[in-house]
C-alpha cells in the first residue's frame, strides 16, 4: 500500500509532537510492508532544527509555496492507496479540497490536536486547517482523543466515522537504558512550556522542591517564561532531543507527566510523553484526567498525587521495590497495548474498512 501525508512535520521534533507521532507510525507501516510519502512546508524554525531530515522508513518532500507547487503535490498522490491529511499542516484546506476533486482513495483527516480542532468548530465552524463542511467529506476521521469527542464528530459535524488513533511509542527506541549522570534526579519533568500547565508543574514539581530542598528535581523543555523563579535545587534544560529521551525517563526516580487544560477537559486524551515514559519503566506521578484509567491503572501503574505535600510524601516514602514494581507494570501495560505496531495495524484496518465502505 502507498500512502501519502500532508502533515506539519517529520523532520523536526524540536518543540513539537507530531514529528514524533508520525514516525513512530511510518515506521511501524514501513515493517508491515507500506510505503509512505511525507509533504510537509519548508519554514524556517523546522528547517534550522531539523535532527531527522531524510527519514529511512519513507520519503519527504518538502516545499516552499503550495499554490506555486500544489500540482506537483497533488500528483504525488496520484496512485496512494490511502491519503492522510494532518492537523496543523499550513495548507490543509486547499490540499484537501483538491484532493477530494482528483484523488482515486480514501482521504482520512489525522487529528492530532482534537480538543483545539473542536473548540474551534464550535465556536467559529473552522480553524486553520480544517472547516467544519469539509468532515463530512474525509472518509474517516482519526483522533489523538477517544471518548464522546468521536461521537460529536459524527452527529454534530458529519464525520462517516470518527475513529481513535492514538499516539503510540516504539519500542525500539524507548526502552530502560542505564542512568545518565546529567539527567540523574529524584523527579523529572518533559514539556515545552504551556502556559495552561505552568501552575501544575508549580505546584508539583516546584512545590515539592521547596519541601524537600536536599532533593534533586529537572524541568527540559522550551519557551518557558524568564521571570519564573525556580527552586535552587530544580535543574532546567532547553532541550532534550528526541535520541536522549530514553535516557531522561531512565535517570529520575519519577517522572511527571502533565496535561494541557483541553485534553484535560476533553478526557482520553494520553500523551506520547506518558507512553514513551512508561515504555522506559518509568515510576510516573501525573495529573488526572477522564478515560486516564483505560491506559495506566492509577495506584498500579501510575500515581495521581493531588498536591506538592502528596508528592514529597510519595518521592520520600514509597519503597524502592514498589517504585521499581510501578515502573515495570506501566512498561507491560503499554506494550501490550499502545506501540508502534499496534497502530499501524489499526491504521491498516481503518484504510480496509473506508475502502470496503463499512462504518
Amino acid at each position: 500500500m502507498k500512502i501519502v501525508f500532508y502533515g506539519l512535520t517529520i523532520t523536526s521534533a524540536w518543540g513539537n509532537g507530531h514529528a514524533t507521532t508520525y514516525r513512530s507510525l511510518i515506521k511501524a507501516l514501513a515493517r508491515l510492508g507500506h510505503r509512505s510519502t511525507f509533504i510537509e512546508k519548508d519554514v524556517e524554525w523546522y528547517r534550522n532544527n531539523r535532527d531527522m531530515p531524510s527519514p529511512d522508513f519513507c520519503s519527504v518532500r518538502l516545499y516552499e509555496n503550495w499554490r506555486l507547487e500544489e500540482a506537483a503535490l497533488i500528483a504525488e498522490a496520484a496512485d496512494a492507496d490511502a491519503i492522510v491529511i494532518g492537523s496543523y499542516f499550513p495548507d490543509a484546506i486547499d490540499a484537501s479540497r483538491s484532493l477530494f476533486a482528483e484523488a482515486k482513495c480514501s482521504v482520512l483527516f489525522y487529528d492530532i490536536d482534537t480538543p483545539i480542532t473542536l473548540s474551534q468548530l464550535r465556536a467559529h465552524g473552522h480553524c486553520e486547517y480544517i472547516e467544519a463542511s469539509l468532515i463530512p467529506k474525509y472518509a474517516a476521521y482519526l483522533s489523538f482523543n477517544g471518548g464522546p469527542m468521536l461521537r460529536e464528530l459524527e452527529t454534530r459535524f458529519g464525520s462517516p466515522r470518527a475513529v481513535p488513533l492514538y499516539c503510540s511509542v516504539d519500542p525500539d527506541l524507548y526502552k530502560p537504558q542505564p542512568v545518565c549522570t546529567e539527567y540523574r534526579c529524584d523527579m523529572s519533568y518533559l514539556g515545552t512550556y504551556a502556559s495552561d500547565r505552568q501552575a501544575k508543574l508549580l505546584e508539583l514539581l516546584q512545590g515539592a522542591a521547596t519541601l524537600l530542598p536536599e532533593r534533586r528535581f529537572l524541568v527540559a523543555g522550551a519557551m518557558y517564561p524568564d521571570d519564573v523563579l525556580w527552586a535552587s535545587n530544580v535543574k532546567r534544560l532547553t532541550h532534550v532531543a528526541p535520541p536522549d529521551h530514553p535516557g531522561f525517563y531512565s535517570s529520575a526516580r519519577f517522572t511527571l507527566n502533565l496535561t494541557r487544560a483541553d485534553m484535560v477537559e476533553a478526557g482520553y486524551s494520553p500523551s506520547v510523553r506518558l507512553f514513551e515514559a512508561s515504555a522506559c519503566g518509568a515510576a510516573i506521578l501525573s495529573d488526572d484526567w477522564p478515560g486516564l484509567a483505560g491506559f495506566l491503572t492509577p495506584g498500579e501503574e501510575v500515581l495521581l498525587p493531588r498536591d506538592a505535600a502528596e508528592t514529597a510524601d510519595i518521592l520520600v516514602h514509597l519503597s524502592e521495590g514498589e517504585r521499581i514494581r510501578l515502573g515495570q507494570r506501566a512498561r507491560e501495560r503499554i506494550l501490550a497495548e499502545h506501540t508502534s505496531a499496534h497502530r499501524a495495524k489499526e491504521f491498516e484496518q481503518i484504510v480496509e474498512r473506508c475502502a470496503a465502505g463499512v462504518s
